[in-house]
């Protein structure tokens, strides 16, 4: 199974409700947090909606 590595990047101090919300989903909540997920459809779209707030450090296959 493949996974990527994704690193919060921003802060979501001043954000939409919204955004907030997708990174706990993604299981990020403080700066410079990685976490190895799952690279899914559902995740990856997680990621793209947030681009100026995580950055994806690896892809592992």
């Amino acid at each position: 199974m493949a996974t990527i590595v994704v690193k919060q990047i921003g802060s979501p101090i001043r954000r939409p409700a919204k955004q907030r919300e997708t990174l706990k989903g993604l299981g990020l909540n403080k700066m410079h947090r990685t976490r190895e997920l799952e690279d899914t459809p559902s995740v990856r779209g997680m990621v793209n909606s947030i681009p100026h707030l995580v950055a994806i450090v690896e892809e592992k296959a």
